[in-house]
């Protein structure tokens, strides 16, 4: 009983994490896709003073950040107690991936709602083969 109570929690928990993921602003996933694919590491502080400088970032920019006498980019994600952490090289990858996905946004052109059927079906399908009863091959076609 009990190990059904726990796959039954451990359901619940997934599908509330899979609906809060699916609430998540696209443009903030869009830019920790970004920085991921830049090169950032995903850090998630632990240390009381990264936490505060953490909560104090603005959660849908890259902050310049000099710490220790180095500079780093932090775009941080403080839903997840975590941060995407990079350098300058991986700051101008990201820059470079932000822009293609501002202008595949813009450029974007969507399918249209309705498909023509009547292209669809004056297609000569049996030329293709294997879509009769009786593939190329002898055994049956596709269903």
């Amino acid at each position: 009983m009990k190990l059904i109570r726990t796959a039954y929690n451990f359901i619940i928990i997934l599908v509330l994490a899979m609906l809060a993921a699916g609430c998540a602003s696209p443009n903030l996933l869009d830019k920790e896709n970004a920085a991921v694919g830049a090169g950032f590491k995903v850090i998630t502080p632990t240390k009381p003073d990264q936490v505060a400088l953490l909560k104090k970032l603005p959660a849908d920019k890259v902050t310049p950040i000099n710490y220790h006498g180095k500079l780093y980019y932090v775009l941080p994600d403080p839903a997840n107690n975590q941060a995407y952490v990079g350098g300058p090289k991986q700051y101008q990858a990201y820059q470079q991936f932000r822009r293609r996905q501002e202008h595949n946004y813009e450029t974007y052109e969507a399918t249209p709602d309705t498909v023509t059927v009547v292209e669809v079906n004056a297609m000569d399908w049996g030329g293709w083969g294997g879509w009769g009863p009786m593939g190329d091959l002898g055994e049956p076609g596709w269903y």
